[in-house]
């Protein structure tokens, strides 16, 4: 049984198919691990989700900022707008209720302890570990699945608070772990969000860094998977690989092997 993980798709299912016949991905086998975004901005939003929906559970997916979008737009949390544009078919489909039911019960991140991998969209905040992280994560899907999910949909918007505290309450806790694991980049020297650059990390100001470059993280001997971050590409090591490789804009769409000693890398052009 192999186990990959795969980064952002973003609408871009012809590739995605590319890239499983590129695998020879055998659903009753195998296991996908997608790192979230699922859809907007590519061409076939709706025919993404169908499929991914259909692999059962062969795929795991946790959510991503563009999949929280499309949730508060198809919960009426927020209006629909040109930006979404690549949105309307699938919010128009006939399947859309139960296409976006079954989003809203998809995790924040994954643990699997055997590969001592952690897969989250954006990042994970450096004072979390792997335990911290999850339950942090499950506040969230616990509102989103069992709550008032249309109110938290509409108050998830927005950059503050940046800083975690303990004593965080209500919507302003909920909004900054959804902001920590689905938009985060850049953090400050003190773990405070950033969200003023979202380009190359190699192109910032010496008073922020990548979330990930912090002093201590508490999950450094933990792999870490994410997407999210087009601009900082392909990167694989030991404990972090990042597989946003930017195949809406053109690119590639990258797989990684996880349960091999070697990671395997395997790429389709978008």
């Amino acid at each position: 049984m192999a186990v990959y993980a795969i980064g952002d798709i973003q609408g871009c299912y012809d590739p995605f198919r590319e890239l499983l016949d590129e695998l020879d991905f055998d659903p009753a086998q195998d296991t996908l691990w997608l790192a979230g975004d699922l859809v907007n901005r590519g061409p076939k939003s709706l025919k993404t989700l169908r499929f991914v929906k259909s692999l059962g559970e062969s795929a795991i997916s946790v959510l991503g900022n563009h999949d929280l979008h499309l949730l508060a737009l198809w919960s009426g949390s927020v209006q629909f707008g040109k930006r979404f544009g690549s949105l309307e078919k699938l919010l128009n489909a006939p399947d859309v209720d139960e296409l976006c039911n079954w989003l809203r019960y998809r995790p924040l991140a994954h643990h699997d302890q055997d590969l001592n991998t952690l897969m989250v969209h954006a990042g994970t905040h450096p004072l979390w570990n792997v335990r911290k992280t999850m339950a942090r994560a499950a506040e969230v899907e616990q509102e989103l699945r069992d709550g008032d999910y249309e109110t938290l949909l509409g108050k998830m918007y927005g950059n503050m608070p940046n800083h975690w505290s303990g004593k965080l309450s209500g919507y302003k806790r909920l909004r900054f772990i959804i902001n920590c694991l689905t938009r985060m980049r850049m953090i400050t020297l003190d773990n405070r969000l950033n969200f003023s650059h979202n380009g190359s990390p190699w192109q910032t100001r010496k008073n922020i860094r990548p979330w990930y470059k912090a002093e201590n993280r508490a999950t450094g001997k933990t792999r870490v998977i994410f997407g999210h971050w087009s601009q900082l590409g392909l990167v694989v090591l030991p404990r972090l690989i990042s597989l946003d490789t930017g195949c809406v804009w053109g690119r590639q769409l990258t797989a990684v092997r996880l349960d091999k000693r070697i990671p395997r890398v395997i790429q389709v052009e978008g």
